[in-house]
């Protein structure tokens, strides 16, 4: 805000009021209120007809300071604060209870709230191996509801780890190569 606008607002006074007052255009006074400075007569004309020294109408304006605005987060900007090393331990920490499905997220969530890694790509991580042992419970309990044997349960059991060591290893890899998740889903558990 310029300091004339400040002085004539202050003032109760309209810009057409403080043209008539001073003898000088509405026009001027918006470019001046713009932040063009005055000087010569139109300085003193507008002193004058706001009744202050013509000092006053010069002090620069410092404009208040606003909050700066926050620029979304580039995708190189959100890579430069993930630390992938970081990313690809928590991937990997899945494995010591991938053969136990209910169990094979604790380990991941546990280290993500430890070090504080809850980026968008770690959410993911963790959400991968929730839905894997929500799945794989299901496929779990349809196979010994069927009751097909303790054969088919201990081969249904070792299919799941296996599946689940893949999917844990493929992530790890694909987060090496380009610094992505190769099984990642359209939402977030976490």
């Amino acid at each position: 805000m310029s300091e004339l606008r400040k002085i004539r607002e202050e003032q109760n006074l309209t810009q057409e009021e403080l043209a008539g007052k001073s003898g000088l255009s509405v026009r001027t006074i918006q470019r001046i209120e713009s932040g063009i400075s005055p000087k010569g007569y139109t300085l003193k004309a507008l002193a004058s007809g706001l009744g202050i020294a013509e000092k006053d109408l010069l002090t620069p304006d410092f404009p208040e300071e606003e909050p700066a605005a926050q620029e979304p987060v580039s995708v190189q900007q959100e890579a430069e604060m993930i630390h992938y090393s970081m990313v690809k331990i928590i991937n990997l920490s899945s494995i010591p209870f991938a053969w136990f499905p209910v169990a094979n997220f604790i380990l991941p969530v546990s280290i993500m709230l430890f070090t504080k890694q809850k980026s968008s790509i770690v959410k993911q991580i963790i959400s991968v191996q929730i839905l894997a042992a929500v799945m794989a419970t299901v496929i779990f309990m349809i196979v010994v509801l069927m009751k097909l044997g303790s054969g088919s349960v201990l081969i249904t059991m070792i299919l799941l780890t296996l599946a689940n060591l893949y999917i844990i290893l493929r992530n790890a890899y694909e987060i090496d190569k380009s610094q992505q998740l190769y099984y990642n889903l359209n939402f977030s558990v976490i």
